[in-house]
């Protein structure tokens, strides 16, 4: 892939507007794009598959299937994928349970969304 392409993004939140936040404010980067959303992690498992995403940004907690049963599955479907946990659940309870079974990293959604884009772009293996 060359470096002028921008990243391909994948939002997997069962929070619309989130999901909609998080479009919009990624929009702004023209380095990355959202090439897709799921609402559940059953959805978000089936799109990591089909549109191998560089990089997935997942919430923890959803419906039908949370972020730890989901992160095992998106990495076998597209191991060329990295997932950026992202979710309300504190950092210290869910980064290591969810680095340890193939996450990027993690951040809570609090995290401002300059450092959002920059793991991100870490995630990707790009400078941003």
């Amino acid at each position: 892939m060359a470096a002028a392409d921008p990243i391909r993004v994948l939002l997997c939140d069962d929070a619309e507007g989130f999901r909609a936040l998080m479009r919009s404010s990624l929009a702004d980067d023209p380095s990355i794009v959202v090439v897709g959303e799921a609402a559940d992690g059953v959805e978000g498992v089936e799109a990591t598959a089909d549109l191998q995403p560089d990089v997935v940004l997942l919430d923890m907690s959803m419906p039908r299937m949370g972020g730890l049963q989901a992160i095992p599955k998106m990495r076998h479907r597209a191991p060329g994928t990295s997932i950026i946990g992202l979710s309300s659940l504190s950092a210290a309870r869910m980064a290591g349970p969810s680095i340890e079974i193939g996450a990027h990293s993690y951040l809570e959604k609090g995290t401002g969304l300059d450092d959002i884009r920059a793991a991100i772009h870490e995630a990707a293996d790009r400078p941003s």
